[in-house]
């Protein structure tokens, strides 16, 4: 699955091996990617309606680079990592300079739980708790911003 694993490494049940084995002499290793498709993206919490613009991090190769090697984010932007099917999902910061926010989200489209502010550099595992069927990076202290609790709704459609 995952040699650099993301901008926060997806670890599944059985891959943590390779996620471990990651190889500094892979292409683009310490590069950050570019050239993701982007969607518009809403969450909806009791403050409001809150608009972002996301990369669409789809493919095994992009979920494993994710936001590594970014210094910078725009404000009202992020990365979504959509998955196949729901599981409990774990991340991690390595290789990641931004502290982020790690929104997991759930079959229905509702946030299913928040890592916030998660620790750049670090290879501290970060879990959903409860299966997820996507995660959603913002700045960190974004979800403190708005107001995001588990169960509000996020909005987006993936490009075919």
């Amino acid at each position: 699955m995952l040699r650099g694993v993301l901008a926060l490494a997806l670890l599944t049940p059985g891959l943590a091996t390779v996620a471990a084995a990651y190889d500094a002499a892979a292409p683009n290793a310490g590069v950050a990617q570019t050239g993701l498709a982007t969607v518009p993206l809403t969450i909806q919490t009791a403050t409001g309606k809150h608009r972002y613009t996301v990369e669409v991090a789809a493919s095994p190769q992009a979920q494993e680079t994710g936001l590594m090697y970014r210094r910078s984010m725009p404000a009202n932007h992020g990365m979504i990592f959509p998955f196949s099917t729901s599981r409990v999902l774990t991340f991690w910061m390595e290789n990641t300079w931004l502290p982020l926010d790690l929104v997991f989200i759930g079959e229905d489209g509702k946030v299913v739980s928040i890592a916030a502010n998660a620790k750049p550099m670090s290879r501290d595992i970060i879990s959903s708790q409860v299966p997820a069927r996507a995660v959603l990076e913002l700045n960190g202290g974004e979800a403190a911003r708005i107001g995001l609790r588990p169960g509000d709704k996020v909005t987006y459609k993936l490009p075919k």
